[in-house]
């Protein structure tokens, strides 16, 4: 198993300080993890400890999420993008492929179409296309429209809960949820409002590095028409179904996710 370390990263003056976890040889292909909405660095353990030793990731907690500050604003799409240069900048990596989980693809994917020179290859796993018409995001929005703290342990265990097709532990999905925890009712609120009031299919415009997109065929919360969207909008595309898996690869299938990840960065960097 790899070796992870964490870290802190300053981002520099008006910017929060975001921790970091990080494994592989300074010298490795460097790639960094962009986790979704109330997750961590932690989501990603999984694959995290099983790097290969060729590769350098980074997977930094945003914004308002785990032990990362928490300012009282800054939760658009836009800002957690901001925030993803910024803190490429502060641990140095010039040029990577970013490889974003659930919404975090999102921002990886605006850095992609707005900072080319920055990103290697771009890799969505369980990304949506758009959100504001997916019936799960709609239920969510509903519960924290109005949620103050101290949030409800109970609605953290209600957001990871049947998110796979087969069953985690009860230990991990239990620190998946602390983890959420540790985000602020307004962090909860805006983030979820930044995804559902930003226009998504805008953000997969002007993509035009390599792009490899992950769906698993038993996702609860994305279809494969919502995949379709991302394909017909960016050019180099191509699409991995993987049968029997739910919305969050990397924790169900992550020895294939690496392959197939080692697989793609072979040639871009």
């Amino acid at each position: 198993m790899a070796a992870v370390a964490v870290h802190s990263a300053v981002l520099g003056e008006g910017r929060p300080t975001l921790p970091y976890a990080e494994t592989g040889r300074p010298g490795g292909t460097p790639l960094v993890l962009v986790h979704g909405y109330l997750d961590s660095w932690w989501t990603f353990e999984p694959l995290l400890r099983r790097m290969p030793p060729g590769l350098h990731a980074y997977a930094p907690t945003q914004r308002g999420h785990g032990d990362a500050d928490k300012p009282p604003d800054g939760y658009l799409p836009e800002d957690f993008a901001e925030d993803l240069v910024a803190f490429m900048d502060s641990v140095g990596t010039e040029r990577a492929v970013l490889v974003g989980g659930s919404s975090g693809g999102v921002q990886a994917r605006i850095v992609a179409g707005r900072r080319p020179d920055r990103v290697a290859g771009l890799v969505l796993l369980g990304v949506p296309a758009t959100l504001a018409d997916k019936p799960k995001a709609a239920e969510l929005w509903n519960a924290v429209r109005e949620l103050k703290d101290p949030v409800d342990p109970e609605l953290a265990a209600d957001l990871v809960d049947g998110l796979t097709a087969t069953p985690m532990g009860r230990g991990f999905l239990q620190t998946v949820a602390d983890e959420a925890l540790k985000a602020p009712a307004h962090v909860w609120r805006e983030t979820l409002r930044g995804l559902l009031e930003t226009d998504l299919r805008a953000t997969l415009s002007g993509i035009l590095v390599p792009t490899l997109v992950v769906w698993g065929d038993q996702d609860p919360v994305l279809t494969r028409e919502d995949q379709q969207t991302i394909l017909d909008a960016v050019p180099d595309s191509r699409l991995l179904v993987y049968e029997g898996v739910g919305h969050i690869a990397y924790w169900e299938a992550p020895d294939r996710v690496l392959r197939d990840l080692t697989a793609f960065m072979a040639d871009r960097t």
